[in-house]
């Protein structure tokens, strides 16, 4: 697995996950639960991950859609 994202903003996560598995693209959401422990208010990053084979075209799916990687 590769790290595609890395935000603290729930919105893109959301959205990002949306568009790469609307493309077929397997998605797995790091530190979810880390972020809870914290009390929900947004300081530690989750991280979105792909297979590496699919990290290219979903690196271009999010330029596609204005989602900023770092």
């Amino acid at each position: 697995m590769k790290e595609l994202l890395r935000t603290n903003d729930i919105t893109v996560i959301a959205y990002a996950n949306a568009i790469l598995t609307g493309s077929g693209i397997d998605v797995f959401e790091l530190d979810v639960n880390t972020s809870v422990l914290e009390g929900s208010i947004g300081i530690l990053p989750r991280r979105l991950m792909v297979r590496a084979d699919d990290l290219i075209e979903a690196q271009q799916l999010m330029r596609d859609h204005d989602i900023a990687l770092r």
